[in-house]
């Protein structure tokens, strides 16, 4: 692998520019945490004002008792993209990821790949950029205070978007494990972020005008129970993001107007799966575009039921792209093999095996 400029010259279409971690990371520093979420947001808002140009599926699951690997595919017409990610709670116990991911963007044209990247680290900041940019529309004007109950990996991220798009300065977090919440308080120590440890979920909400829910259990849970949630709130919940893992009371969900990304993929992994499949929500692209309202009064319970969907992660491949000409933090990938003549594949592989032997003698 090398180092270089991007380049779709014919000359250059052997080579793949990849993102490693490592160059993510580099990456998300060159432009800074805040700026890289806002510039998440801004992409996804782009394409989600373009959502019926888009082919539209519910992800591709493979379950196991332990978790669950799923392949997540969109295209615009032009380009193709996927995201392949898993969800394994049990993972942290023997010191892995919960999620892990890698995406590939390609030029529907041609077939050849443009882009792959890492997507562990790209997927948790698309997934709190996501969450800040359905709270722009849904959550109290002037919110400044969040509650975030389940202080894991998702959490850092998820306070950032907020102070970012919508000016959050206090976050008050609740953890099962103390620890996960002393590590937040540490992580966010000079982010310009006030945080306050809650001993109980009753205690992180209480005057939070915004309610982040974000824990990792795959299994059917109440996080929040109908008592807690008062009027006025906005609820990002992000946690039940597969069959069988919800973390809100059911009377919630029916005293709140929900928001989704895709209702069909919603209905199967989302908080919306304890409802019936009739029971009305509304879609963010219709909020975003003007074509159905968002937050309509001061009273309103807003929930947005986030499992995460195909075109977010296309849009932030997407970004990630636009960022390589200008940070150079990529390699060459020698992914496509390139034959001088394209019908003489086995021609390319005889002359590899001569110079090994040149190389050899």
């Amino acid at each position: 692998m090398q180092r270089g400029t991007i380049d779709l010259k014919p000359s250059d279409l052997a080579y793949v520019p990849f993102v490693s971690v490592d160059n993510m990371m580099r990456n998300v520093r060159a432009v800074g945490v805040e700026t890289f979420l806002r510039g998440l947001a801004d992409y996804i808002e782009q394409d989600f004002l373009r959502w019926e140009s888009f082919d539209k599926k519910p992800r591709i699951p493979a379950h196991a008792p332990q978790g669950v690997i799923e392949l997540m595919p969109t295209s615009d017409g032009e380009t193709f993209g996927f995201k392949y990610v898993n969800g394994h709670p049990g993972n942290t116990s023997e010191g892995l990821q919960t999620v892990t991911g890698f995406g590939v963007l390609a030029n529907l044209k041609t077939g050849y790949p443009v882009l792959f990247s890492e997507m562990t680290i790209l997927t948790a900041l698309r997934t709190a950029a996501n969450s800040a940019l359905a709270a722009k529309y849904l959550a109290p004007p002037r919110a400044t205070t969040m509650a975030v109950i389940g202080n894991g990996a998702q959490s850092d991220f998820q306070c950032l978007a907020f102070k970012e798009l919508l000016g959050i300065t206090e976050i008050r977090a609740f953890d099962i494990e103390k620890a996960a919440s002393l590590r937040l308080a540490r992580n966010l120590l000079d982010s310009g972020l006030n945080v306050t440890i809650c001993k109980t979920p009753e205690d992180a909400i209480e005057g939070a005008q915004i309610i982040t829910t974000v824990t990792a259990d795959r299994k059917r849970a109440t996080i929040l129970t109908d008592n807690m949630v008062g009027a006025g709130v906005h609820i990002n919940a992000v946690g039940g993001d597969c069959p069988g893992k919800t973390e809100l009371h059911r009377d919630i969900l029916l005293r709140s107007d929900i928001f989704v990304e895709f209702p069909d993929q919603t209905h199967i992994e989302g908080e919306f799966q304890q409802l019936d499949r009739d029971h009305p929500v509304t879609e963010l692209w219709q909020v975003y575009s003007g074509k159905a309202p968002g937050r309509t009064s001061d009273g309103q319970i807003t929930l947005f039921d986030s499992v995460g969907f195909a075109i977010e992660d296309f849009a932030a491949l997407r970004y990630v792209r636009d960022l390589l000409p200008k940070t150079g933090h990529f390699e060459k990938l020698d992914l496509l093999a390139d034959p001088d003549d394209p019908r003489d594949l086995y021609g390319m592989v005889l002359r590899s095996a001569a110079c090994d032997d040149d190389k050899a003698a």
